[in-house]
C-alpha cells in the first residue's frame, strides 16, 4: 500500500478491466507450480467430501474465486474436461493447469480423456486477448472434431447431451442439477411450461417424474435441437419444444387463454454489472408476473436467477411485488441455491449467485 505495507501477491494484466488478480495473501507464499498444484488438489478433494463421484456424471471441479483460483473454471462431463479461462493472466500457465487438473481428476477416480479449452467472446474483449493468443489457447483442445464437441453424460439419471464448443457457460448448467430433480418432485400429473429450457434440464426431469405434458421453450434453435435429442434418447414422449422469446411467449399464451399447473422460469443472467441491477429486477418482475397470470390457484412456480448482482433478498422482494400487483399470495416451498460442487467463498459474495425459489401460487 502507500505506506509500504505488504498486502498480497497476484498476476497483472494491463489490458484487463480487472488489472490484478490476487492469489497469495501471505508474504511467504509464492505463485508457482506448487501453489497451483496444491489448490487444484484441494478443489477436487473438496468435491469428494460428500462421497465418490459418478465417472459418467457431471460436476464442477474448480470455480474461480470460490476455490482461490481467480480466472479458472473447470467442469467435468463424463470423461471430458471443459476448461473455461476467464482471466487472461492465466493463459501462459494453461498447459501446466491442464496437466494438474487432469492428474487430480484421475487421482479422485474420475479420469478424463478429452479436453476442451474455451474463452468466450466477451472475455476475449475484456481481457485484451489477441487472435494469436486465442489460437494458442485453443490448441490445447484435444477433441477430434466439431461433432466430437457434443458430449453425453448422466444427469439425474438421464442421458444428456451438451455442446461443449458453442454451448452456454462450459456447455451445460451443472449448478442446476439438484434443482432440476427438486422441481420435478412437484410436477407429477401437472401440465408444465418450462421457459428458457436450454437443453431440457427442468423439462426432461419433469417429464420423467410423471408430468401430464411438458411444453419447453427457448429462443435458441441449436439448444432446442439438443433438447429434442435428449428427449428421444430417454424415450420421453410427453414433452414438446417451442422456439420463442421468453417474454413474448408468455404474453401470447396469456392472450390465447392458456393455463398451466406449473411453470419453470430459468432465464439468462439479466444483470452483468451493478448498473444493470434495477433493470434486471424490472425484467424479473415482468417475467414472473406473466407466469403467475398463467397459473391457477395452487399452481407451482419455480423461478430462478443466476445474476450475482441480484441478491436473494432482492429477488424475494421482487416476488412480493409480483404478488401485490397480481393480487395473489405466493407461498415459498423451497429457497434453493446451486449444487454443492458450486462452492462459494464468503470473501467473494458474487460467487453466491444462483437462486431457485419454488413457490405455490394461491
Amino acid at each position: 500500500d502507500y505506506d509500504g505495507n505488504w498486502i498480497a501477491r497476484g498476476l497483472i494484466n494491463p489490458a484487463s478491466r480487472l488489472r490484478i488478480r490476487l492469489y497469495a495473501f501471505s508474504a511467504e507464499e509464492q505463485i508457482d507450480e506448487t501453489m497451483w498444484a496444491d489448490r487444484i488438489e484441494q478443489a477436487v478433494a473438496r468435491r469428494r467430501l460428500t462421497g465418490p463421484a459418478n465417472p459418467q456424471g457431471g460436476e464442477r471441479l474448480i470455480f474461480s474465486e470460490s476455490d482461490r483460483m481467480s480466472g479458472l473454471i473447470v467442469d467435468r462431463y463424463a470423461d471430458c474436461l471443459s476448461i473455461q479461462i476467464t482471466g487472461g493472466a492465466l493463459i501462459p500457465r494453461v498447459e501446466m493447469l491442464i496437466r494438474e487438473v487432469t492428474a487430480a481428476a484421475a487421482r479422485h477416480q474420475t479420469p478424463c480423456q478429452r479436453i476442451l479449452v474455451r474463452m468466450d467472446d466477451a472475455t476475449v474483449k475484456h481481457e485484451g486477448v489477441s487472435e494469436e493468443t486465442l489460437a494458442q489457447l485453443r490448441s490445447f483442445t484435444t477433441l477430434d472434431s466439431e461433432a466430437d464437441s457434443t458430449v453425453w453424460y448422466q444427469h439425474n439419471g438421464l442421458e444428456m447431451a451438451i455442446d461443449l464448443q458453442d454451448g452456454q457457460k462450459t456447455g451445460g448448467y451443472l449448478d442446476q442439477q439438484l434443482n432440476h430433480a427438486a422441481a420435478a418432485s412437484y410436477m407429477a400429473d401437472r401440465r408444465v411450461l418450462d421457459i428458457c429450457t436450454y437443453t431440457g434440464g427442468f423439462a426432461l426431469a419433469a417429464a420423467r417424474a410423471g408430468a401430464k405434458e411438458v411444453v419447453a421453450v427457448d429462443s435458441s434453435e441449436r439448444a432446442l435441437e439438443i433438447a429434442k435429442r435428449n428427449a428421444e434418447r430417454n424415450q420421453l414422449t410427453n414433452v414438446r419444444f417451442d422456439q420463442g422469446d421468453c417474454f413474448d411467449d408468455l404474453k401470447e399464451r396469456r392472450e390465447r387463454g392458456e393455463q398451466f399447473d406449473a411453470i419453470v422460469l430459468d432465464p439468462p443472467r439479466f444483470a452483468g454489472s451493478r448498473n444493470q441491477t434495477n433493470a434486471a429486477l424490472r425484467a424479473y418482475t415482468r417475467l414472473n408476473a406473466s407466469a403467475v397470470d398463467l397459473l391457477p390457484p395452487g399452481g407451482i412456480l419455480v423461478t430462478c436467477s443466476c445474476s450475482g448482482r441480484v441478491s436473494r433478498a432482492d429477488f424475494l422482494n421482487m416476488l412480493v411485488d409480483v404478488g401485490r400487483k397480481r393480487g395473489r399470495d405466493l407461498i415459498v416451498l423451497e429457497s434453493r441455491g446451486p449444487s454443492p460442487d458450486h462452492v462459494f467463498a464468503v470473501s467473494c459474495p458474487e460467487s453466491d449467485y444462483l437462486k431457485c425459489i419454488v413457490v405455490q401460487v394461491i
